[in-house]
This record gives C-alpha cells, structure tokens and sequence, in this order.
C-alpha cells in the first residue's frame, strides 16, 4: 500500500469519528432535529444498500443479474457509502473469500494470533480497522476483479469515485439547506447525514469483518470462523447472516430462515418480482440441510472452494 492510500484510510477512520465524538457533546445541547434525524436515515439505507445489494450481492457475488442503469446506478450509491471504489471493494471481498481465516485473508481475527485476552482483542482490532493499513489490506484487481475491470461503464463509476464521494456530502447539505431554509441547516445536515452517516455505516460494515467471525451462531459446515449476529443483522440490512453467506457465498439471500430478517434479501426480492433483476440464485431447502452441522459431509462440500 502507497504512503497516499495509507493516509486516505487514516482521513477515511478518523474524519468521521471526530464527527461522532462531536455528536455526543451536540445531542447533549439538543443540535439536531428530525430534519436532520430523516436526511441520516435516508441517507444510511441508500448507500447502506449500494454496500450490500451492489457492491456484495450483485458485484462480488453475482447473486443476480439486472440492467446497465440499475447496475451502475447500485455502484454510485455503494461508491458514496465511502468504503473505496467499487472495483477496489469488489477484489478485496473476493480475496477474503479465497483465504477466509487463513493466512492472505485481509481481515481475518485468527490468522497469526495466539491465545488470550490481548491477542483477541488485538485480532479483532485488525479485522475491524487495523487491516486497512495492513500489507494484505488491499488484492490484485486483475486478479480478483478482472471481469470488472472488462465493464467499461463500472470503470467510469471507479474513476467517479471521489466526486461520488463529494456528491454525498453535497446532498444532505442541499436537503438540510432546501427544508430548513438556512445555511445554518445546510451544515447542520451535513454534519449528520454526512460525517455521521459514513462513520456509523462504517463501522456496521467492518463489525461485519470483526464481530462476524469472532461472536454469533453457527448451523452449516464451513471452512472458517464465520457467524451469524442477528442484532448486526438488523443494522447492516442483512449482512451479517455472515454465517450463512460464507456456507452459500452466491445466494442473493442471507437470511436463509424466516426469522432471519434480510432487508437486502427483501429488497431484491421485491425488484425480482418487478422483473427489474433475474437470475436470482436461490438455495434449495435440501441443500441447506445437506450442509447442516452434524449432517454426512456431502460431496458438495468436499469439493467446495473456500468462497467465491
């Protein structure tokens, strides 16, 4: 990793936690509105969804196909959730899927740590943060996301990727200025469906990486420390049924039983019936229940790579 990325991340991690410390000293004194509260939730579950719907499911996964303009519309609003490009996302996934807690995975909380307390903090502070200074933080795109770099049109959302940046912060500033009616509540939007959106959606997502593969539940024989946390669940719209993912890493769903409240799932679901996506990848019940702790290892299994 270049001295420049390095700082990159560096601004990327600390910017909008010294906005979230700001916001506990500004709920104290009041400094917010639902105006404010509506532009951050608005906000949060779009580009939330580009993370999740685009660049996950449909980008890294291929759990579905849909047409150029919801595929490139899918890779603007992931770019503006501030996690990197959409190709840089998309290599960096596939590569934690080829080694899933074994050494060359990203972000791994296991790889090269030892017993104790220290070590596992130290492990999960990798995975959720440390990673993107780490020499395995970023994968070859060539290699990991060759069929992206091949589609024009995404590598033009890539190249878009710090005015998408800009443009997120532009538009809770313009909605806070347009409904408020002040410059004082352009900012005051900004603050909130800004900073504050791209600090707590970061850190759902990489709890995702860290939480994910340390805490939670397990049901499917799989070849690394992946867990489903159902609270995490709720706020990375279905994300971390990381478990179940990792057991069928094409599924456009990861929420596998009823209860399993997979918001991305739903709305893919819903576009599916729109006829606005097709070839959505399914996992048969008996599949499923082939895969099941305690079931006869099947053949599947076996001859399964470690993700895809």
């Amino acid at each position: 990793m270049t001295p420049l990325q390095k700082a990159a991340n560096l601004t990327v991690v600390v910017l909008p936690f010294g906005g979230f410390l700001a916001s506990v000293v500004l709920l104290w004194g009041n400094f917010i509105t639902w105006r404010d509260v509506t532009i951050l939730v608005v906000g949060y579950l779009l580009t939330c969804l580009g993370i999740s719907v685009g660049f996950h499911r449909l980008f890294t996964h291929r759990a579905f196909e849909t047409s150029r303009p919801l595929r490139y519309g899918l890779a603007a609003l992931g770019s503006m959730a501030v996690e990197g490009s959409v190709i840089t996302w998309v290599a960096d996934h596939r590569k934690h899927h080829n080694f899933a807690d074994r050494e060359g995975d990203p972000h791994s909380p296991h790889v090269g740590r030892g017993d104790g307390v220290r070590e596992a903090l130290a492990g999960l502070f990798h995975a959720h943060v440390g990673w993107l200074w780490g020499d395995q933080a970023h994968a070859d795109e060539r290699r990991y996301a060759k069929d992206l770099l091949a589609d024009r049109g995404l590598v033009w959302v890539t190249r878009l990727f710090f005015p998408l940046v800009g443009l997120s912060l532009l538009l809770p500033f313009a909605a806070g200025w347009a409904l408020g009616g002040t410059l004082g509540a352009g900012l005051q939007a900004l603050f909130w469906g800004g900073l504050i959106r791209i600090f707590l959606l970061h850190h759902v997502t990489w709890s995702v990486n860290s939480v994910c593969h340390f805490v939670g539940r397990r049901r499917f024989q799989v070849r690394d420390e992946s867990r489903n946390v159902w609270w995490l669940a709720l706020l990375s719209l279905g994300e971390a049924w990381h478990h179940n993912h990792h057991a069928f890493p094409s599924s456009a769903f990861h929420g596998l039983k009823r209860w399993e409240i997979d918001v991305s799932g739903l709305l893919i679901a819903l576009l599916a019936r729109l006829g606005l996506v097709w070839k959505v990848v399914r996992i048969a019940p008996e599949l499923q229940a082939r895969r099941e702790l305690g079931a006869r290892p099947s053949a599947e299994l076996a001859d399964a790579p470690a993700g895809s």
